[in-house]
């Protein structure tokens, strides 16, 4: 029970949307505006620098407080404990926390793509992997200006990073596989956009900007 409750609890915070909750504070819902995603791109390009930073530490501490903290405290008053490996733990209490923020049930099951709160994960587990991480997607969102390719493709080298770089957690390997796929399965809205050439290019971070 105590193992359940902490995967639950993870949920739960990774329930809590930092652009809905930052959003209500304006009287928006950020939802209604953009892309019509609950994510940190779509709040920087509706409402701008400072709203988005909330969004994303909001959104990446979700992630790594459940790994790194809900993960190992001890709440065995609630008994039953099934004694699960602590790395085990982290990664699912780290991904329940992700699908929280993708459904989050406090938002009618409806939130952001994950990408934010996979980083905190990440983070929590082997900080090492974030730094390769971010280049990757900085250097395909300057050469494209797809923030969502980008993403994606920092997602995909999770994977082939844990591969080249020791961590000390078993479990984290496989669930990244998982975890790639998710967060592919999250932006199937902007591949089906890139292939008809309609997805929105974020043309002030790009190396090379198109004259018009």
């Amino acid at each position: 029970m105590e193992d359940v409750f902490k995967i639950i609890l993870s949920y739960l915070l990774g329930s809590i949307s930092g652009s809905l909750m930052v959003g209500k504070l304006k009287g928006i819902d950020i939802r209604k505006s953009g892309s019509g995603n609950a994510g940190g791109t779509n709040a920087f390009r509706t409402q701008g620098v400072l709203f988005a930073l909330a969004v994303v530490v909001i959104d990446i501490g979700k992630g790594y407080i459940a790994t790194a903290y809900i993960a190992r405290i001890n709440i065995a008053w609630i008994g039953g404990s099934t004694g699960m490996d602590t790395n085990l733990l982290m990664v699912l209490c780290g991904s329940a926390a992700i699908i929280g923020h993708v459904f989050p049930v406090f938002f009618g099951f409806k939130g952001g793509k994950g990408a934010g709160t996979t980083v905190g994960m990440i983070a929590a587990i082997e900080f090492s992997l974030v730094p390769p991480m971010i280049l990757i997607w900085a250097m395909v969102l300057i050469l494209t200006g797809l923030v969502g390719l980008a993403t994606m493709c920092a997602g995909v080298s999770i994977p082939i990073l844990i591969l080249l770089i020791k961590t000390d957690n078993p479990y984290l390997l496989p669930y990244s596989l998982i975890i790639c796929l998710f967060i592919i399965f999250t932006h199937r809205e902007n591949i089906h956009r890139m292939l008809r050439g309609k997805e929105n290019r974020f043309e002030k971070a790009m190396l090379f900007r198109r004259k018009n």
